[in-house]
């Protein structure tokens, strides 16, 4: 028993010029090489199920970049490159409150004596640190978990 069809896939000569000149680039993201051969092999008429047995990923990776292509495929490629084709959409969700500059601010203020602040401890607590932010301004609010996860990932 057979499924639907998958969405045939034609490429112009440049397009597949562009994509073969992705995949064999040297410093090229993985996932971006890998969806590119992906499309490539869309293009040479191989199934979805083929396809994710040879790549080892699932036939919803193989369709989704299959009918994402197909739908950026009428645009011009001077307005959309082959590789902007193949990045991930934004994803949804509020956008972060914390800006690049303020994270670096803060990492700042935790490498910095807690004495020097004229507060009465030896080492930072997330505590502190948030009273301690919030007081210089750095940010509005911010929770004394948030600021320990902050400095955990720097």
């Amino acid at each position: 028993m057979s499924g639907p069809k998958p969405i045939p896939i034609e490429l112009s000569e440049t397009e597949h010029h562009a994509l073969q000149q992705l995949v064999r680039r040297h410093h090229v993201r993985q996932h971006i090489a890998l969806r590119a051969r992906i499309v490539l092999g869309a293009a040479e008429g191989q199934s979805n199920a083929e396809m994710a047995r040879r790549f080892h990923v699932t036939l919803d990776t193989v369709r989704l970049w299959r009918r994402r292509w197909v739908d950026l495929q009428p645009l011009a490629l001077e307005d959309l490159t082959v590789e902007e084709r193949l990045e991930d959409v934004p994803r949804p969700g509020t956008p972060a409150r914390i800006t690049a500059e303020q994270v670096c601010r803060i990492t700042a203020l935790a490498c910095e004596q807690p004495e020097d602040s004229a507060r009465p401890i030896s080492q930072w607590t997330a505590r502190e640190l948030a009273d301690e932010l919030i007081r210089r301004e750095i940010v509005t609010t911010i929770s004394p978990r948030h600021a320990a996860r902050l400095l955990k990932r720097c």
